[in-house]
């Protein structure tokens, strides 16, 4: 299967209206990547960054810890994930992981460097990780942090929040049904 758009085995027929605007692709992860996928973890803390009295060696000493932690808690908790760079005209600029459980389907991690967040393709590949989830009858779910603005996009995309994972985490999760009652 060819990973134009969509993960690996999670590959929905795309539309040609859609797939066309945006020209996204999607690929598997490869070591070469890991550079990439580090600056990607680290813009997503920048604002946290922003916050400590810290010199740039500390912090990035501090993120390069937390993504290697990050890293290998992905690699022991969720084995069967598929792991994609998000692309455009064979331009980097973000990663997705995403794991079919059995019983729901999670989005692990989608994230986008600061210059290609807002430009819709977010939403897009959460649109087509739903058309998936319905695809598969799966629930799609995902956890992000209680101060990130990104809970906005996810609300209006119609996931409902079910419950806090931590002090840190709520879940998120959207399935067809819920999704028609919202939006009535």
């Amino acid at each position: 299967m060819e990973d134009h758009l969509m993960m690996g085995q999670l590959s929905p027929s795309i539309s040609p209206e859609s797939s066309s605007i945006l020209m996204i692709e999607l690929r598997t992860v490869e070591e070469q990547d890991q550079g990439f996928l580090f600056s990607v973890y680290a813009s997503t803390r920048a604002d946290e960054m922003n916050l400590v009295d810290w010199s740039d060696e500390q912090k990035n000493a501090f993120l390069r810890m937390q993504f290697e932690a990050q890293t290998k808690h992905y690699s022991i908790y969720y084995p069967n994930a598929e792991y994609k760079i998000i692309e455009r005209a064979g331009v980097a600029m973000g990663r997705l992981s995403v794991e079919d459980r059995g019983d729901h389907l999670l989005i692990m991690d989608i994230a986008l460097l600061p210059e290609y967040r807002g430009s819709g393709i977010g939403t897009f590949l959460i649109q087509e990780l739903k058309q998936e989830a319905v695809r598969l009858n799966l629930p799609l779910v995902l956890r992000v942090e209680f101060f990130n603005p990104a809970i906005r996009l996810y609300q209006r995309l119609g996931f409902v929040k079910t419950r806090d994972v931590n002090t840190v985490y709520q879940e998120m999760v959207w399935t067809a049904g819920l999704s028609r009652v919202r939006s009535k």
